[in-house]
């Protein structure tokens, strides 16, 4: 998309960096970072027909998906370390805690960047302010401030510092620092759309966690060998296809879950059953993120807009027709699945896409919201390709907010990347 220093060829060797493959290292992956990443420690006799239907649909078996081309069906690996979950704080953030250039604020709430004199130009940022449990504090930036905030907050704080639409922070009666009309617009995200089926024959989360017998078997499996469901993110099983044969590359993606719940922090069902989510990857519908106040208390408006394209409505029904065909292939026939959502009474493309709003949930990979690019040739774009803010000095955003686009797949170890290279940028600044 035009942004220098961000192509595969570029960021793979990031990607590398900051991963540790419990199978070595290879032309895909490293070994000497902080990510640890492992096989599944938990298996599904369900799961692994699941993967023989699809493959019978043609989505064949692969080994992994990080090789450059997901297409296939495999299970995930996972940021786990002998069935831990290892996420960014566990990897990077702790073992950093004894440094003594490292101070850790807990429970601080940051109000607002502040700028230099207002009569700068172009605005410099010099510091946050922020309320803390001792009271409201200023704290001040020797070289930069870095937004990490994520592709909600960031856009927040910039909103609420006077950097974004100037015709929005009018309103609130917020000076314009820097007139940057983009900051929270932009905003994509994956919906997954949740089809349940019962299946007979096959033992699922549901009945071992509604088991007291099996809930304490799965402690003590967990306890004493770091295995079992314990171990396990909701998801095991994925697969990346194509909605249409004439796209270069996979738009649909499943996340397959031995379990089912009518929505998430509900209880598991009583019966055993499995949801086959599958989510459009790269959906043309965009939402925003708006301060509607100018108290940095207050929630910012959140709007997502999914599925508020013809297109996107039309994956969506490929990928629930999709879902079905994998459904009733002969590897999954004999445990009789029997569609319980969204029902085989949906069955015309208008009701299916009526069906994909009633079922889709988020899978939480909010980005775009200070989208990277060139002002010159998008006047919508928030930082560089160094991640700076257009027209404003001292100032960065490094999170998944500078996505232009929501990657093809899920966004966690892109936005590890994503600080990588920010890392890099900063050092790489102040050196010079």
């Amino acid at each position: 998309m035009g942004n220098p220093g961000w192509s595969w060829d570029e960021v793979l060797p990031v990607f590398k960096r900051s991963e540790n493959y419990q199978h070595g290292a290879d032309a895909w992956h490293g070994e000497q970072g902080e990510m640890r990443v492992e096989e599944r420690r938990v298996n599904w006799k369900i799961l692994d027909a699941w993967r023989e239907a699809a493959a019978q649909c043609g989505i064949p078996k692969i080994t992994e998906f990080n090789r450059g081309d997901n297409f296939g069906n495999a299970y995930f690996q996972m940021n786990q370390q002998r069935g831990r979950r290892q996420n960014a704080v566990r990897a990077f953030l702790q073992p950093a805690m004894r440094r003594p250039n490292l101070t850790v604020l807990t429970e601080a709430h940051v109000h607002c960047i502040d700028f230099a004199d207002p009569a700068t130009t172009p605005p410099r940022a010099v510091g946050v302010t922020a309320q803390t449990q001792s009271g409201r504090h200023s704290f001040q930036a020797k070289r930069e401030v870095l937004l990490a905030a994520g592709a909600i907050g960031s856009p927040q704080l910039l909103q609420l510092s006077g950097v974004g639409d100037g015709e929005l922070l009018r309103g609130l009666e917020i000076p314009t620092r820097c007139a940057l009309p983009g900051v929270g617009e932009n905003l994509q995200d994956h919906l997954q759309i949740r089809s349940v089926y019962k299946v007979r024959g096959a033992v699922t989360l549901n009945q071992r966690y509604h088991s007291p017998i099996s809930r304490v078997a799965m402690a003590l499996e967990y306890m004493f060998f770091r295995r079992g469901p314990l171990t396990m993110p909701p998801s095991q099983l994925g697969a990346f296809a194509r909605s249409d044969p004439a796209l270069a590359a996979p738009d649909l993606e499943w996340h397959v879950q031995p379990l089912s719940l009518d929505r998430f922090g509900e209880p598991l069902h009583k019966y055993n059953a499995i949801t086959p989510s599958v989510c459009n990857l790269r959906p043309s519908s965009r939402g925003h993120v708006r301060i509607t106040t100018p108290d940095p208390q207050d929630h910012p408006a959140i709007t997502l807009n999914y599925l508020s394209t013809a297109h996107d409505r039309q994956v969506a029904v490929k990928g629930l027709r999709f879902t079905r065909r994998i459904m009733r292939a002969e590897a999954l026939a004999p445990f009789a699945p029997e569609e319980l959502k969204p029902g085989p009474a949906v069955a015309t493309d208008a009701d299916l896409a009526a069906a994909a709003g009633d079922l889709g949930t988020t899978i939480f990979h909010p980005v775009g919201t200070c989208k990277m690019g060139n002002t010159a040739k998008d006047p919508m774009a928030v930082v560089d390709a160094r991640l700076s803010v257009h027209g404003a000095r001292g100032l960065r955003v490094i999170d998944a907010s500078i996505m232009p686009r929501i990657t093809s797949g899920n966004t966690n170890a892109p936005t590890v990347m994503i600080a990588e290279q920010g890392a890099e940028f900063v050092l790489a600044d102040a050196r010079s």
